[in-house]
């Protein structure tokens, strides 16, 4: 809601109780890119992939793009059927980006929203990553605006169940960022003790951002998109050292800071 519609609705309603009120906010969307209609195929590659994390994807919001279908000679997307295995994957769908205007139709009917536009490099689900190789962008992310906002600096743990996010700016944090915590920046995230949740930055798209730790024992990372899971498949070879995490070529590296 824009502020000359959200000042509306407060003089339409001056004096009354209200029951609710709209804002927008910032959210880590997984993105479902399908490169092709096949429900077992779909089925299979994803089930596979979501073994890796579990936990992390247990009830995630679930984005599905359809951009690699328009070129297709299958472009006809069931999506009453692929939302049903999505929510057997414990997977919760909440719409669509890219479809066409049939593909709109059929994704509406299957009560999905409509999102409009993407990012530079698109989001995919792919399969299991390797350390400093493969990465999967998996967030959508809006222009890339350069971080101008001051650094937001934490001096208290952040601990399971919390997020925290800096918008428009840097994140610094002087305490542990526990498992199942999640931190989030536009710009790059500092971490001046043990990462053992997730850090997201450059959630706005801005490719260079980075993540610093002195101990990695993260969940997960990710730079614009760009991310690599741990949560069964440690990074033996920077567990519990100080790396930084940033992009190069559009592939996430993790480099040792010593």
């Amino acid at each position: 809601m824009n502020q000359s519609i959200r000042e509306d609705f407060k003089k339409n309603n001056r004096g009354k109780e209200l029951a609710f009120d709209i804002k927008g906010s910032v959210f880590t969307l997984t993105v479902l890119c399908l490169k092709n209609t096949d429900r077992t195929m779909i089925e299979t590659a994803l089930s596979e992939h979501l073994a890796l994390a579990p936990r992390f994807f247990h009830n995630a919001p679930v984005v599905i793009d359809v951009k690699e279908l328009q070129n297709s000679a299958t472009s006809d997307v069931d999506f009453a059927s692929l939302t049903a295995l999505l929510r057997k994957l414990h997977l919760v769908p909440v719409g669509v980006r890219h479809a066409t205007p049939e593909q709109q139709d059929a994704a509406i009917a299957a009560g999905l929203a409509i999102l409009q536009g993407g990012s530079k490099s698109e989001p995919i689900v792919a399969p299991r990553p390797q350390i400093n190789t493969d990465t999967a962008p998996v967030l959508q992310t809006a222009a890339t605006p350069a971080p101008t906002a001051a650094a937001k600096i934490v001096h208290q743990p952040v601990r399971s169940g919390q997020q925290i996010y800096a918008k428009g700016g840097d994140l610094v944090l002087l305490a542990p960022v526990n498992a199942g915590a999640e931190v989030l920046a536009d710009g790059n995230i500092h971490i001046y003790a043990p990462l053992r949740g997730r850090a997201l930055a450059g959630v706005a798209g801005d490719m260079n951002a980075r993540v610093f730790t002195h101990s990695l024992e993260a969940e997960l990372v990710s730079v614009a998109g760009h991310y690599r899971i741990f949560e069964q498949q440690p990074a033996a070879d920077v567990h519990g050292k100080p790396v930084q995490i940033y992009l190069d070529n559009e592939r996430l590296i993790i480099a040792p800071l010593i």
